[in-house]
């Protein structure tokens, strides 16, 4: 596996300008520009539609994640799934998660090399929340082209943030380590903010480390919880649902007031219930002068195994993409049984 290296704000910049002021060179004695695949998992929680216009054999590959409802093992790409998943959440069934295996990644990769691409950039959810950057970098160790492996330190949108920066920056034919710098500080300059109306899931599924205070009175409260340096954290405790809506609203609604008007970008999630989460987009809108549409998009079922029915996401991210400043944290090749 090829190793990432630093890319100076300098060296973004200059790169950037260039690709605005005209378009990529070509003809005799012009090297071609790297093509470059990008890959990442289905806790990306990407737009279908975006999705559909970047699909595979373009530029993107999404490795999905399994679900485990009872003895039944579900891909998160499974039409079935969401159907299988509320009716378990509901009734309090047993629904885990598992890390994607090296032979999923295996099959991409060399997907990838048979499709003439020079290198891959590998882009997934925290390796604090799921072991699949592990299996990821043990497919890349034996790869048939580079592929660099990088930690998103984050999840859902503010991942796929990270993602749609990368496919961009191939698409304008920057080679790895540029891609690399998109994708991290896109995600970077993300913030993830949610609800959950209970933390049994995620207590269940190791997700969360909570304070002593927050264990004893786990049943009667509504917790406001983030993603801070890759990892679920609690934020405040709110009595009421309704209260716990608000506040979360609140969060989001200052999150984008800090920021440079006309230059937000707000993704919701949801599972099972939609109508909630496009009412506070539309709040948003009301609240927050120059904001655009919100996204809206289901959670991915492999995240809310852990979160659970009702959950609520707010992603707030900048468009474009702020100066350089954070460096994504590569995992080193590991080397699997010889052959």
């Amino acid at each position: 596996m090829a190793e990432a290296t630093g890319v100076s704000r300098q060296w973004w910049r200059q790169q950037m300008g260039r690709l605005r002021a005209r378009p990529a060179a070509s003809g005799p004695g012009v090297p071609p520009a790297p093509r470059i695949a990008v890959v990442t998992d289905s806790a990306a929680a990407l737009p279908p539609e975006w999705v559909a216009e970047n699909a595979p054999g373009a530029r993107l590959w999404i490795v999905p994640m399994p679900v485990i409802i009872g003895e039944d093992v579900f891909s998160d790409d499974d039409a079935e799934l969401e159907a299988h998943m509320s009716l378990a959440l509901a009734a309090g069934a047993a629904v885990r998660t598992s890390r994607p295996s090296p032979g999923q990644f295996d099959r991409v990769y060399r997907e990838i090399a048979d499709a003439g691409f020079d290198a891959a950039v590998s882009f997934h959810i925290s390796g604090k929340l799921s072991g699949t950057l592990e299996a990821a970098g043990l497919a890349a160790g034996r790869a048939p082209l580079p592929v660099h492996v990088v930690d998103s330190g984050t999840v859902g949108m503010a991942q796929g943030r990270g993602v749609q920066a990368a496919v961009a920056a191939t698409a304008a034919g920057l080679p790895a380590d540029g891609v690399i710098a998109a994708a991290a500080e896109a995600a970077a300059a993300t913030k993830v903010y949610f609800y959950v109306p209970s933390l049994e899931q995620l207590r269940r599924g190791g997700r969360i480390s909570l304070a002593s205070s927050w264990v004893g009175t786990m049943l009667d409260i509504k917790p406001l919880l983030g993603i801070r340096d890759g990892a679920v954290v609690p934020l405040e405790k709110v009595r009421t649902a309704a209260k716990a809506v608000a506040r979360l609203e609140k969060l989001a609604a200052d999150e984008i007031a800090s920021r440079t008007p006309g230059q937000v970008l707000v993704s919701l999630h949801h599972f099972g219930n939609e109508d909630q989460a496009r009412a506070m987009g539309e709040a948003l809108q009301s609240d927050c002068p120059g904001l655009g549409r919100a996204s809206l998009t289901r959670l991915p079922a492999v995240l809310a195994a852990h979160a659970g029915l009702g959950v609520l996401v707010v992603v707030v991210a900048d468009t474009p993409a702020p100066p350089l400043s954070v460096l994504p944290q590569v995992v080193p090749p590991q080397k699997g049984p010889a052959h």
